[in-house]
């Protein structure tokens, strides 16, 4: 593994981590990121522990030979199934100098401050919701506050098929607003669990019931990035400052431009890449 300065690493199952770099660049555009997803063997939301790890681990192993010193899961299901196993079992034995950092955390931090009724809902996929992740995170730093969430399996592939806009989508939008309402009338406050889902504000908004404040990741991971590189100076001297982005996927590379242009609004050039 190279030991120079590299770029800073985001990994996701697929495209959803494209909203999380997006995020993190508009804050701090000054750095060099390499982005891979895993696109090939996505989605990841609905695969065991076992296997989620396994794929994430691959991945970071990769992008920390590729000379990553830190690397984001811009994805909450490897956050939430992957993440803890990662930074306790392996980075002792891949690099104790490298960290990787996930994404549900820093909603997490900050949720206290957002929310007035102390009733938080979370929106995410059947994986993220299954493993309990928000709830044990949010419950660390606010154990008062009551979370409830609700599984959108068809979200994903609304956004991927570009259909976010159509007509079609208010049905699993409203769906699945009107389940997290019926579950707590109280919840002032909805966190986007899912790097998709941002794509989906516009009918998100349209369906939530009046005065619920609505939460997107990306701000806030970038927030918590810049906030870790102040605690960790040395961390942050590892990171490359060129403002560059280059992009790696498992898949077939002109599928992820096509993509890319739904989650970016810009076109971009790929490389291909496996992982075993």
């Amino acid at each position: 593994m190279r030991n120079g300065a590299g770029p800073i690493g985001i990994f996701d199952s697929g495209y959803g981590g494209l909203t999380i770099l997006n995020g993190i660049r508009q804050l701090l555009p000054q750095y060099d990121y390499l982005y891979l997803g895993d696109n090939a063997r996505a989605p990841y939301g609905t695969r065991s522990f076992e296997v989620v790890y396994e794929f994430t681990r691959q991945a970071v192993t990769r992008l920390f030979e590729m000379g990553c010193h830190l690397v984001i899961l811009g994805c909450n299901t490897a956050s939430a199934k992957a993440l803890r196993t990662i930074q306790q079992n392996d980075l002792p034995k891949l690099d104790p100098e490298r960290r990787v950092l996930g994404i549900i955390r820093p909603t997490a931090e900050i949720i206290g401050s957002l929310t007035r009724s102390r009733h938080v809902g979370v929106f995410a996929t059947e994986g993220t919701i299954k493993s309990e992740s928000y709830n044990l995170e949010i419950h660390k730093f606010f154990p008062d506050i009551k979370v409830s969430g609700v599984a959108c399996p068809f979200w994903v592939p609304l956004v991927e098929y570009n259909e976010a806009d159509s007509p079609g989508a208010d049905y699993f939008v409203k769906k699945r607003i009107d389940q997290l309402m019926n579950l707590d009338a109280d919840i002032d406050t909805v966190i986007l669990g899912c790097t998709h889902y941002p794509l989906l504000l516009p009918k998100i908004q349209k369906y939530m019931p009046r005065g619920i404040r609505i939460v997107a990741q990306g701000e806030y991971v970038a927030h918590s990035l810049q906030n870790y590189f102040e605690r960790h100076p040395q961390m942050e001297q590892r990171c490359t400052k060129g403002g560059s982005v280059h992009y790696l996927t498992t898949e077939n590379p002109e599928k992820f431009k096509e993509q890319a242009l739904i989650f970016l609004h810009e076109p971009v050039e790929v490389d291909s890449i496996t992982l075993m």
